[in-house]
This record gives structure tokens, C-alpha cells and sequence, in this order.
């Protein structure tokens, strides 16, 4: 017995792991401790404080950014860190700071995960996933392509995040019929991050694909006093969103390349599976029933003025209770909700209102944007841009706008830049991104396929992001050419 324990291998340190933990906690220190930063100063002269606060609140984003990256811990327990500091540091009360981890979007997110998993398991994905390959064959590039148009054309008319909980399952029975070997591969990888960067980058084309876009558009109302109605946010968006989805299919051909070139017999094992399910159950027609109708009356919102104060996360709320009140779910099922992705959206909301009420995200954007206050038109836009896309991994997108947008509009007439422009290259940026799996649901909700690790997601974002930025330097000529307003000259 004593040999055994003595021949015993000792626990290896990683210390892969203990050096960017170190980093994390170093960086937090620095900024924490460290003395009064100088004021920001606006185009008007308006001095911003950078309180102790928000200098604990940027501490933190800093700390939780290297441990989301790196995964030095699950990164639903980061998340929990993220609230902890704030109350062991005095950023924020208790109260203030974990309160936002049961936040309406988190539930929304919440419910979203329980839908893709009623197709899971009524068998509609399935049928979906059967129907689709029939329909796209057996080369592995239109299987990609086909996944990334359908995950686009449904942001049209849903919520990207619930898009992506609805193809998640459908992607994994696909992947199933790929390989049967354990472990993550480049196919998957490709199928799983480009569904998630698809999502977002289609969902910026239809009011109905995120609330950041109605939101933004009422907030510009109220700074510019413009109306930006729904068809001409299509107008302009459309062109962009989908050649993004086209940009960003060849791209995972390129980074992700499938290891087959075909799936032999796939077409045929597709139609024959399908054939198998017999005749829709109940039980499907059902659970469709109820998805649909919660789907059709989110979207309906947008144009009927008697359902418009009807709050899409109670709708949300009130499908999972259906689903568990007609026995599509048990508690089994509710047990088996990945709640280190819940964890990991609760934290990513803490740290964004953590930032904002804080003044640091108003701090940042404000030194940041005055850089570029006597630059050429085209640069401060995409400075703007700029400044969007990445606040926008961190924070809500909705915050990230609302943050720049007024900064930005202080200094846009100083360089004769129309607001239009602001705008819509905000929201191009704001919808997409790529770098961290807490800049969108879709994001985490892929990260759930175990395909990939977030520092892989974010080295397969760097490449995206920057095709971004080319894309909404060439969008801002192709606007001018469409009509919008982009000088005041």
C-alpha cells in the first residue's frame, strides 16, 4: 500500500495556465492600485473623471478578458470572479453588481438554450437537418455554405440568439453524420465559429435580427432628430450583412478547411434517416406551435402598435413554461441547461453595466475618439468603427453605441461627417463580434459544440475583424453610391 502511494505520479503544475492567471491578477493590480488617471476632455471641453471606481471597473475588464481568452478557469466561473471583485473592491455594491447576472437578456439567452434543445429532443432538428442535406449534398463546402445562408436568412426574421440555439442542435446532427471520431476537427471548428459569426453578421440586416438596431435607431432620434425607418435600415444594411456571409463562407474554407472534400453516401443516408422518422409526431407539431408562435410574436412587435410594449423575454419565459406544462420537458432536461454559458452572459452583463455606470466605457470612448478629432472624414468613421467592434466583444452592443454615438456626433460636424454614417457603420460593427465568446450569445452558444477553445476562437476572430473593417471601409463609397448622406459639404 505504502509502495502504491509513493509510485504514485505527482500532479503536474500547468503552468501554461498559472502564467496568463498571473497576468489577469497583475494587470488588475496595476490598474487598481495605481494613482488618479488624467481626466478625458471632449471637443467642447468638458473634462471627464475617471473615478477610483472606474478605474477598479477597467482593473476588472482587464482581468476577466486575459481569463475568458486563455481559459484559466471554466469561463462561467470567471464570471462569477467578475462579480466578486466588484463587491471585495468597492466598485460596486452587492446589490448593484450581481444583480445582473438574472438580467432580462440572460433570461432571454436562458430561453433560447431551451428551445434548441426542444428540437433536440422532439426530433425536429432531425427532420430539419435531413430535409437540408437532401437538399445541399454531399460536398463539404455547400454543406457550409447551405448551414451559413439558412442561419442568415432566419435572422431576418428572429433574434440571432435564437437562430443559433435553433441551428446549434441541427449543426451537431450534421457534424454526427461527418465524423463519428472523438475530439474537435477543422470542419467542426469551421461549422460551429461560422454559424456564430454568421449570425451576427446577418442579424445587423432586419430590425428583427437583434434589439441593438431598434435601439440605436431611437436613440439617434432623440440626439439627431432623424427617423430611420425599417426598410431603409434594410436598404442599406442588406448589402453589407450578406456579402459578409459570403466573405466569411470562403474564409472558413480557407482557415477550416474540411478534412473530406465529400460526405460519400450522404445525400442518399439523408433521405433514407428522413424517411425513417415516419409522419411528424404530435408531439413535434406541438412544440413547433408554441416556438413559432413565440417567434412570430417578437417579430410581430415591430409592426403592431397594440403588442409593441409586450417584452420579448417574458415571451421567452412563457414558452419554456409551455414546454414543461405539456411535458415536452422534464426536470431532467432543465438540469441539463449549460449553465456555464448562463454564467458566462451573466458576467459579461455585470462587467458592461460595471463599465458603464462606473463612467469608464464614457472615459474610454471619449479618449479615444478625440484622438481623431482633427482626422480626414473617412478615418474618424472608421475610427468609430473601430472603437465599436471592440467595446462590442466586451460589453452589450446596445452600451458600446450608446457610449460612442454621442461623443461621436459632438465631433462629427466639426469634420463635416453626416450622422447617417455614424450610425450605420456602428451598428455593422456592433453586430459582429468576433474576437470573445462574451460579445454574443451565439458565440458561447457554439462554444458549447466543444470544437474549439476561446483562445481559438478569438486567433480565428483577429482575421475577421480585420476583413470587417476592409468591408465597412469599402461600404462607406458603396452607401454614397446607394444614396445616404455621408459629408455635410
Amino acid at each position: 500500500m505504502t509502495t502504491e502511494i509513493a509510485d504514485a505520479p505527482k500532479p503536474q503544475l500547468d503552468w501554461k495556465r498559472t502564467l496568463f492567471m498571473l497576468i489577469g491578477l497583475t494587470l488588475f493590480a496595476i490598474v487598481n492600485f495605481s494613482p488618479a488617471w488624467p481626466d478625458a476632455v471632449d471637443p467642447a471641453g468638458k473634462h471627464f473623471i475617471l473615478s477610483a471606481q472606474g478605474k477598479g471597473a477597467l482593473a476588472i475588464f482587464l482581468l476577466a478578458g486575459t481569463w475568458w481568452v486563455f481559459e484559466v478557469l471554466p469561463i462561467g466561473v470567471t464570471s462569477l470572479a467578475i462579480g466578486a471583485l466588484q463587491v471585495l473592491f468597492m466598485v460596486r455594491t452587492a446589490k448593484e453588481a450581481l444583480k445582473d447576472f438574472m438580467d432580462p437578456s440572460v433570461l432571454f439567452i436562458f430561453g433560447s438554450l431551451v428551445i434548441g434543445m426542444v428540437f433536440t429532443k422532439t426530433g425536429l432538428t432531425k427532420r430539419l437537418a435531413y430535409k437540408m442535406l437532401a437538399v445541399v449534398g454531399e460536398k463539404t463546402s455547400m454543406i457550409y455554405l447551405g448551414c451559413f445562408v439558412v442561419t442568415a436568412a432566419l435572422t431576418h426574421i428572429m433574434a440571432h440568439t435564437a437562430v443559433a440555439a435553433t441551428m446549434f442542435p441541427l449543426l451537431m446532427t450534421i457534424y454526427g453524420m461527418y465524423t463519428d471520431e472523438p475530439g474537435p476537427t477543422k470542419f467542426g471548428k469551421g461549422l460551429f465559429i461560422g454559424m456564430a459569426f454568421i449570425a451576427g453578421a446577418s442579424s445587423i440586416i432586419t430590425l428583427l435580427g437583434a434589439a441593438r438596431g431598434a435601439v440605436a435607431i431611437g436613440f439617434f432620434k432623440d440626439i439627431v432628430g432623424k427617423e430611420i425607418s425599417f426598410f431603409e435600415l434594410t436598404y442599406y444594411m442588406a448589402p453589407v450583412g450578406w456579402g459578409m456571409v459570403f466573405l466569411l463562407w470562403g474564409y472558413f474554407m480557407i482557415v477550416c478547411k474540411p478534412e473530406k472534400k465529400t460526405i460519400p453516401g450522404l445525400r442518399e443516408k439523408a433521405k433514407i434517416l428522413g424517411k425513417a422518422m415516419g409522419s411528424i409526431t404530435t408531439k413535434e407539431i406541438l412544440a413547433a406551435t408554441i416556438i413559432f408562435m413565440a417567434i412570430g410574436i417578437m417579430s410581430a412587435k415591430q409592426f403592431i402598435p397594440a403588442i409593441s410594449n409586450l417584452d420579448k423575454n417574458a415571451i421567452m419565459l412563457v414558452a419554456t413554461v409551455l414546454f414543461f406544462i405539456f411535458n415536452i420537458l422534464n426536470i431532467q432536461d432543465l438540469e441539463a441547461i449549460p449553465w456555464n454559458i448562463i454564467l458566462l452572459f451573466g458576467g459579461a452583463m455585470s462587467i458592461g453595466f460595471c463599465l458603464w455606470e462606473t463612467g469608464a466605457a464614457e472615459w474610454l470612448a471619449i479618449n479615444w475618439l478625440t484622438l481623431f478629432q482633427k482626422a480626414n472624414y473617412f478615418v474618424f468613421i472608421l475610427s468609430i468603427a473601430f472603437f465599436v467592434m471592440v467595446m462590442t466583444n466586451f460589453i452589450m452592443n446596445v452600451a458600446a453605441i450608446a457610449i460612442s454615438l454621442p461623443v461621436a456626433l459632438v465631433i462629427a460636424p466639426y469634420l463635416h461627417v453626416a450622422p447617417e454614417v455614424i450610425l450605420f457603420a456602428s451598428l455593422v460593427t456592433a453586430g459582429m463580434p468576433f474576437l470573445l465568446l462574451v460579445g454574443a450569445a451565439p458565440n458561447a452558444i457554439a462554444y458549447d459544440s466543444k470544437q474549439f477553445t476561446p483562445g481559438e476562437f478569438f486567433m480565428y476572430g483577429i482575421p475577421a475583424s480585420i476583413m470587417l473593417m476592409i468591408v465597412i471601409a469599402l461600404s462607406i463609397f458603396m452607401w454614397k453610391l446607394m444614396g445616404m448622406p455621408i459629408t455635410t459639404m
